[in-house]
């Protein structure tokens, strides 16, 4: 079952998508304003549910991976020394 993050994400994509129809554009627009707050819902899987373990493979990765820039690089060996 999708969160309501999911699925507000969803909408919003649907009203930036250039292939899709006003119809379906409205339909979106209606459901953000007058189901979801306006699209204002809380993030999807915070932290709680993600597994530590692959957590910390994903930051390493990044650490060494070449496509990556120094920031991101910096942020994530940051985020690995405080877990």
């Amino acid at each position: 079952m999708p969160t309501e993050a999911q699925i507000a994400g969803g909408h919003k994509a649907n009203l930036n998508n250039p292939n899709t129809s006003q119809e379906a554009k409205e339909h979106s627009k209606q459901v953000l304003d007058n189901e979801l707050s306006g699209g204002d819902v809380p993030k999807s899987g915070d932290n709680a549910d993600k597994n530590p373990g692959n957590v910390a493979v994903g930051l390493k990765a990044t650490m060494k991976n070449p496509n990556v820039s120094e920031e991101a690089k910096e942020s994530a060996k940051e985020r690995l020394d405080n877990m």
